[in-house]
């Protein structure tokens, strides 16, 4: 390629405690292409990006900047030479503007003073370059997952760096604002701009992908150069995972049994509308429907994170009133957000606190905490779900996305739950951890345990669901039996139709 190496790392290692996250691994970008960094969950990605932008420092290697070898001391020094990062967590402060975040240590200055109208006006600029309808002047925390996700994507692109590394910028997003991202990402591309893109779903990078590169346990395994769209994503799974996936899905082996959970005429003001379903023993029940249908919303007024204006809820066919969380959990109902480091987990706290934290109940004795049966416990979820930790004294923030989950997962199971709504279960997570994750659920549908599986993608709904519910617009469209069911029925009722 005759373009310019903007950036070129040879032999980076970084380790963390009991870790060795990246062992000698090379990585190169050209101007104007798109190289996209491929890895399972806690193959190093993520931390390969941060050291190039300044968050982590590297234990050795060099790392060239348009042929300068470069100290990329922190954050800043990032910027300033020109690397601009859209995390996967989002970076953003709630109670300050859209404008404010995109700008914040950048803001327009007039004799000293901010000038905000100019901040503004150049903000709804960028949004609008985007084709994003977002009001500058709407605080963070007022908006959606994908809104703030779009806003990221502004405040990357507003640096006009030459460098833009995007770290799953679409795990959260519609297929309209994928294809606004793309658009956006093709107009920098044509402008020189080299982009590093991180993403799981495999499919994007026949659209966007110049060449992939794939890394391992923390090691350089190859480089790809895709040519005229070709993809071999067979390949590129085995070589992420170093072995051959036969099925995304595991087979199921379950018994459905009687009904367990029951909602009827579920309604907020402003959205649900008299959603009623079901859901029985051992079974899979899939919620699909587009982003803003009202999914996340019905499970958060079904289980009292959010207020419901009215409907009711039985369990094994008795009413049970659930006012509130607490309520939920003491009913035996566990709800696994979608947020799952926001919502989930305290990432501060290790692996045995974050189990054990819904039920403390149980590691009790005469009014302190039991912490030899609190160590026991968590071991023992630990080693039956497979997480992959150095230690249960592991900090949760260093383990990778789909081990975080088990972990959620760890943490309502020590609470003894018969239902369990799993929010998109696997988002963000890598094709080797999502087929754990699948195992997982498949193995407490087994156990008689009620599921409910709300997912944003087509092939796992249909992949794992007994049944599946479809909402619209705050309303259940319609209900599908798995073999009746196929993607095109789906969007059907996803956009409307009865």
């Amino acid at each position: 390629m005759a373009n310019q190496t903007l950036v070129k790392m040879k032999n980076i290692c970084m380790e963390f405690p009991g870790v060795k996250a990246l062992d000698n691994v090379d990585f190169d970008l050209h101007e104007g292409e798109v190289h996209v960094l491929l890895g399972e969950n806690g193959a190093g990605k993520s931390t390969l990006m941060k050291i190039l932008c300044g968050v982590f420092k590297k234990k050795s290697g060099t790392i060239e900047y348009k042929g300068e070898v470069v100290d990329i001391k922190d954050v800043h020094k990032a910027q300033e030479i020109g690397i601009s990062i859209i995390y996967q967590e989002l970076n953003l402060i709630p109670y300050l503007t859209v404008a404010e975040n995109i700008f914040i240590g950048r803001q327009p200055m007039h004799n000293g003073m901010v000038n905000w109208n100019k901040m503004y006006e150049d903000a709804d600029k960028i949004l609008k370059s985007l084709h994003v309808d977002i009001n500058p002047r709407a605080k963070i925390l007022d908006l959606g997952i994908a809104q703030q996700q779009m806003v990221e994507v502004a405040k990357a692109t507003s640096v006009k760096a030459d460098v833009l590394i995007m770290d799953e910028p679409t795990s959260a997003l519609t297929e309209k604002e994928i294809k606004e991202l793309f658009r956006t990402m093709h107009t920098l591309k044509k402008s020189g701009v080299g982009i590093i893109y991180i993403s799981h779903r495999l499919e994007e990078i026949k659209e966007v992908g110049d060449r992939a590169t794939i890394l391992r346990d923390g090691k350089y395994i190859d480089t790809i150069e895709f040519k005229d769209g070709v993809v071999d994503l067979d390949n590129i799974i085995k070589l992420m995972v170093g072995r051959d996936l036969v099925s995304k899905f595991p087979p199921k082996d379950t018994t459905i049994g009687e009904e367990i959970f029951r909602v009827e005429n579920i309604s907020s003001k402003g959205l649900l509308k008299n959603c009623s379903f079901n859901v029985k023993s051992g079974e899979i029940l899939g919620v699909a429907g587009l982003m803003g249908a009202g999914r996340t919303e019905l499970m958060r007024a079904v289980t009292g994170a959010d207020k419901k204006e009215s409907g009711e809820v039985f369990i094994r066919g008795e009413k049970v009133e659930i006012k509130n969380f607490g309520d939920a959990v003491d009913n035996h109902i566990a709800y696994l957000s979608e947020d799952r480091k926001g919502q989930g987990l305290v990432l501060l706290f290790d692996v045995k606190q974050n189990i054990t934290l819904a039920n403390l109940d149980r590691i009790k004795k005469n009014g302190l905490l039991n912490l030899s049966k609190e160590k026991k416990d968590a071991a023992e979820l630990v080693e039956a779900l497979n997480i992959k930790t150095p230690s249960i004294r592991q900090k949760v923030r260093n383990l990778s996305g789909g081990n975080q989950q088990k972990v959620v997962v760890a943490k309502w199971l020590y609470t003894e739950c018969d239902i369990l709504i799993f929010d998109e279960p696997t988002r963000g997570i890598d094709v080797g951890a999502k087929v754990e994750i699948y195992k997982l659920m498949l193995e407490l549908a087994k156990r008689g345990k009620a599921i409910i599986m709300i997912s944003s993608e087509l092939p796992e709904i249909l992949g794992m669901s007994d049944r599946i519910v479809v909402m619209h617009e705050g309303e259940i469209s319609g209900e599908l039996s798995i073999e009746e069911a196929d993607q095109v029925k789906i969007l059907y009722l996803a956009t409307g139709g009865k």
